[in-house]
C-alpha cells in the first residue's frame, strides 16, 4: 500500500489547507484527517476490516470522503452508491456480495447495515491475496445487466504519487461513477479543495462556483449544453473557473464553441477514461479543437480498423460477472471509432451507435454537431431505426428553447441539414422533447432508439 500511504501522508502534511466545500462551509485537511482518524476507529468497532465488502451510499460530504479513505487504510472493499441508483442497489449489493453498508442522509448522518444473505464473488476472493484494498463500481449496463467492475485501490492511486497542481474541483461526477471517484482521489492527492453540490442543476452548480471560488469544472458535454441552454451562468460571477474538463461521451464542435464564448477566460480539455482502464491524461488540440492526445505514463495506445485499443498500467482486476474484455498481452478494445491526425485523435463514436444507411456509416455526431448549429435548437440526439429496405435510417430528438410550429421546424430543420449533409445523413424524423428528456441521471445524452418503421 506504498501509493496509498504516500498520498495520505502528503494529504495530512496540508494542515489548516482548504480540503473541502460543503454547505457553505470549508473544512481543511486537518478537520478531514480527524475525520478519517474517527472512522477509523468506527469501522474496527463495527468488525470492518480487511476484506469487508462495505458499500457507501450517499453523496460528497466530510463524511463520505472520510469513509472512503478510512476504508481504503483498513484494505476493505469499497462499493459507492448514490441515491440516483438506490432502485437497483439490491441487485448490484448482489453483484458485488455487499456484506454492510454505511447509508449517510443529506445532514451526514449516518446508519449502518449489515447484510445476512450474501455471496462473495470467486474474484474478491482470489484478489484478496494482494491485501490490497478494492473499488467496485458498475457498467451503465445498457446492454443489459450491469457489469460490476474491480479495481485494486492501490494501483489507482499510484498515478497520484507525482505531485500536480491542485484545484479547487466542482465535485460534479456521481461517486458511484469511476470518474468522479478518480476527481475525488486526484483533489486530495494534489491539496486541491473538493467543492460539493447541492444538486446537480445548472443553478446549484453555478452557486457552488460562486460561493467557493472554485477554479475547475470537470463535467459532461450533455451538461455544459444543459447550463448553456438555461441561461443561469449569466447570473453569476463565475470567473474563477479556469479550466473545464469534458468527458465521458462526445463533444460536438458547436456545443464547445458556445462554451468558449460562455467562458472566455478558461481552458477547455476534453478528457478519456473508462472504468476497466482507468483515465487517461489528455490534451487537446486547442479549447475548440475536438481533437485530443490521449495517453501518459502507465498507458499505451494502438488503432485497429480505425478502433482504439487501450492498455494501462491500472487495468481492473476484472469483471465480477462476465469474461474479461482484456486480451493476454493487456489490451482492451474500447469500442471507440476514432479518425486520426498526426498525433491527434477525434472520437466518432461507439461502434455500437454507428447508424448504417443502406451500407453508408453515419455517425451521430456529425449530425448532432449540425443541428446543435440551426436556431432555436438547444440539444440533440441522433440514433438509427430499423428500417425494411435501407436497414436503418437516422431519426433525431431535439429540444428547442422557445416554442415553434413543429411542421415549421422540422420543414426548416430538413432544409438546414440538407444543406449541410449528404442525403442519407438526414434525419427521416425529428421527435421534439423536453431538455430533460434528452439525458440520463448522470447528465449523459441518451441515444437509445425507441421506434422502428414498418412498410
Amino acid at each position: 500500500m506504498k501509493a496509498i500511504k504516500e498520498v495520505m501522508s502528503r494529504m495530512q502534511r496540508q494542515g489548516s489547507n482548504p480540503a473541502m466545500y460543503w454547505k457553505g462551509t470549508v473544512f481543511s485537511y486537518s478537520d478531514l484527517a480527524g475525520i478519517i482518524d474517527q472512522w477509523t476507529a468506527r469501522l474496527s468497532q463495527l468488525g470492518v476490516g480487511k476484506g469487508t465488502i462495505c458499500a457507501v451510499l450517499g453523496d460528497y460530504s466530510p463524511q463520505t470522503c472520510a469513509v472512503f479513505y478510512a476504508l481504503m487504510e483498513a484494505k476493505a472493499i469499497i462499493v459507492p452508491f448514490t441515491r440516483e441508483i438506490e432502485k437497483e442497489i439490491p441487485v448490484f449489493a448482489q453483484i458485488a456480495g455487499v456484506q454492510c453498508m454505511i447509508r449517510f442522509e443529506s445532514d451526514d448522518e449516518f446508519r449502518f447495515e449489515e447484510f445476512a444473505n450474501f455471496q462473495v464473488p470467486a474474484l474478491v476472493t482470489s484478489f484478496l491475496k494482494r491485501e490490497h484494498p478494492g473499488l467496485i463500481v458498475f457498467s451503465s449496463g445498457s446492454t443489459g445487466v450491469p457489469k460490476g467492475i474491480l479495481q485494486d485501490c492501490e494501483y489507482v492511486m499510484k498515478k497520484f504519487v507525482v505531485n500536480r497542481q491542485g484545484w479547487r474541483t466542482v465535485l460534479f461526477l456521481l461517486m458511484d461513477h469511476f470518474g468522479g471517484f478518480n476527481t475525488l482521489l486526484s483533489t486530495f492527492a494534489y491539496g486541491g479543495m473538493s467543492v460539493c453540490v447541492s444538486e446537480r442543476t445548472p443553478e446549484a452548480v453555478c452557486h457552488a462556483i460562486e460561493e467557493s471560488s472554485a477554479t475547475l469544472l470537470p463535467t459532461t458535454p450533455t451538461f455544459l449544453n444543459f447550463l448553456l441552454a438555461s441561461g443561469v451562468y449569466k447570473n453569476f460571477d463565475l470567473s474563477s473557473i479556469k479550466l473545464i474538463t469534458y468527458g465521458t461521451e462526445l463533444m460536438s464542435a458547436a456545443t464547445l464553441k458556445k462554451v468558449r464564448e460562455a467562458f472566455p477566460s478558461a481552458k477547455l480539455k476534453q478528457t478519456y477514461g473508462l472504468s476497466e482502464l482507468g483515465v487517461l491524461r489528455s490534451k487537446s488540440e486547442h479549447d475548440e479543437s475536438v481533437w485530443v492526445q490521449i495517453g501518459g505514463k502507465g498507458f499505451e495506445t494502438k488503432i485497429i480498423d480505425n478502433i482504439l485499443w487501450v492498455r494501462s498500467e491500472a487495468n481492473m482486476v476484472g469483471y465480477l460477472n462476465a469474461p474479461s474484455p482484456i486480451d493476454e498481452e493487456g489490451w482492451m478494445c474500447t469500442g471507440d471509432q476514432v479518425e486520426v491526425k498526426g498525433e491527434y485523435m477525434r472520437f466518432l463514436g461507439r461502434k455500437s451507435e454507428i447508424i448504417n444507411v443502406g451500407g453508408k456509416k453515419v455517425f451521430p455526431i456529425e449530425v448532432e454537431t449540425v443541428l446543435l448549429e440551426a436556431e432555436n435548437i438547444c440539444e440533440a440526439s441522433v440514433y438509427g431505426v430499423q428500417h425494411p429496405l435501407l436497414g436503418q435510417v437516422v431519426h433525431a430528438r431535439i429540444s428547442i428553447h422557445q416554442a415553434e410550429e413543429d411542421s415549421d421546424l422540422k420543414e426548416r430543420l430538413c432544409k438546414f441539414c440538407l444543406e449541410r449533409l449528404a442525403k442519407y445523413k438526414v434525419p427521416m424524423r425529428f421527435i421534439i422533447v423536453s431538455k430533460e428528456e434528452q439525458h440520463s441521471q448522470r447528465f449523459k445524452k441518451m441515444r437509445k432508439s425507441e421506434e422502428s418503421i414498418k412498410g
